[in-house]
């Protein structure tokens, strides 16, 4: 970005409207690579845990199989690379505590986050994963949140 400071409202504009993100990279010279990699690197290890403990899950397991043989099934596909399972498009949590906890953890309390409150966190959260439960589970953590 050579220096280049981006003025305040470029950056809301990002967060408030990520559909026109590629618009502002362009508009301001950002390498889209390495403003990917930041996220990638942040969510990498997430990835891989999120990644085991879906194809360790049995509630998983026959959607999984259907998946590998190439079958359709309903809402539900297979991150060809990472082979996350999605639905809906989005990265399915499992049952494991300790990741649920993290996305919240890594979408509310990161200084990149900044404590969005709860419709916002819940919004950011929702744009990537699928929990059940997750609407009161983000709702409870973000109350809890001293900061906030």
């Amino acid at each position: 970005m050579s220096g280049q400071n981006l003025p305040r409202g470029g950056v809301d504009f990002i967060s408030q409207n990520p559909q026109n993100f590629h618009q502002v990279i362009k508009q301001y010279g950002i390498q889209e690579s390495k403003f990917f990699s930041i996220k990638v690197e942040i969510f990498s290890d997430l990835a891989d845990r999120i990644q085991k403990e879906v194809w360790q899950d049995k509630d998983y397991e026959e959607i999984l199989k259907q998946l590998e043989r190439g079958e359709s099934v309903t809402n539900y596909s297979l991150e060809p690379q990472s082979k996350l399972l999605l639905f809906k498009d989005r990265v399915l949590i499992p049952g494991n505590e300790e990741i649920q906890l993290n996305i919240p953890q890594k979408h509310h309390d990161s200084p990149l986050a900044g404590h969005p409150g709860q419709e916002k966190t819940l919004k950011l959260i929702k744009r990537d994963f699928h929990c059940a439960g997750m609407n009161q589970f983000i709702k409870d953590y973000v109350s809890s949140c001293q900061k906030c």
